[in-house]
């Protein structure tokens, strides 16, 4: 964790600990494995392999390097100074002086969509992006809150976590993928070598069963992490409540956005304050498994279990 001032969550860290803990374990594993189909691999079945690591490892390469770019040309932001939007900078000013970080570039989306995301491999390769729909609908202390919950996001270097834990999913991705079409098209030739076959249906097997268990768990990583930004952002500007007005105000908004400008969000979910889909009720169904965030009623308890450990009692909005 980087060194900053904003609070440590020892139960989160616990948490996070034990699930990339567990990613590793199913990394080595999933190299394991593929050694000793390798071991016994027809030269198609190892070139699969060699292929894959190649692309995934430059795919993962090229999201750390330039995620910041890929995400400001994805959301369609634009980099804004200090002249053009002086109370934006002056909150982010503050909040890196309080969170003792360098201050990332910032970026505004002209979105209606309530939102806000940060994302870059260090403080001084980040940039902080605010929609035109949250810097609306938004309170001051409200927008804040947001701000400093995604500051956290960059002060604890989550996008190089989570680019890091994604690597073996998205080679585990890539096996399967390059298994199946070098079967479909390579399938004619299946008699030239009788292991070819059943070799490369192992690599396939192998590959969906790691990447559905390194995808489940990273899903779950990046939803302690989310919970980690909420609790470091509500304590470092003191006001959890101002925190929990805002989650509310930027996940009921989501149902006034067009469906199909939610869909169109929907990549750039991962990065987000709140994901980009309308509420529903319940927020135990099986889709919880899936979701980047966690569920709204999770956040707003630990916001409250924070104010409370403050001893503040924040008005009723």
């Amino acid at each position: 964790m980087a060194r900053t001032r904003y609070a440590p969550d020892r139960g989160l860290t616990v948490r996070m600990t034990a699930t990339m803990f567990l990613l590793g374990l199913v990394f080595v594993a999933f190299v394991a494995l593929l050694i000793g189909i390798m071991t016994a691999a027809h030269a198609s079945g190892a070139a699969i392999v060699l292929v894959a690591l190649i692309f995934g490892g430059g795919t993962a390469v090229i999201s750390l390097f330039y995620s910041d770019k890929i995400a400001l040309a994805s959301a369609g932001a634009r980099e804004v100074s200090p002249q053009e939007a002086p109370e934006l900078h002056g909150m982010v000013d503050r909040l890196c002086a309080l969170a003792d970080m360098d201050k990332p570039r910032v970026a505004i989306a002209p979105a209606d969509m309530p939102n806000a995301f940060a994302t870059g491999r260090n403080s001084k390769n980040s940039v902080l992006v605010v929609t035109e729909g949250i810097l609306r609908r938004l309170e001051p202390d409200e927008l804040e809150g947001v701000l400093a919950h995604e500051l956290s996001h960059v002060a604890h270097k989550d996008v190089q976590v989570m680019t890091y834990a994604s690597l073996l999913a998205i080679v585990a991705g890539l096996l399967i993928r390059f298994a199946f079409y070098s079967e479909l098209f390579g399938g004619g030739r299946r008699s030239n070598n009788q292991n070819a076959f059943p070799i490369i249906l192992a690599i396939m097997a192998v590959s969906v069963v790691v990447y559905a268990i390194s995808f489940l768990l990273i899903r779950l990583l990046s939803r302690y992490r989310e919970l980690a930004a909420d609790r470091s952002g509500a304590l470092l500007t003191g006001q959890p409540s101002s925190l929990a007005s805002a989650l509310q105000k930027v996940s009921n908004g989501m149902a006034r956005i067009p469906t199909q400008d939610l869909r169109a969000a929907e990549p750039l979910n991962a990065f987000y304050f709140a994901p980009a889909m309308k509420l529903t009720g319940g927020g135990r169904s099986l889709s919880a498994l899936f979701s980047t965030h966690p569920s709204l009623d999770k956040r707003l308890e630990q916001l409250a279990k924070i104010q409370q450990q403050l001893g503040q009692v924040g008005p009723p909005r």
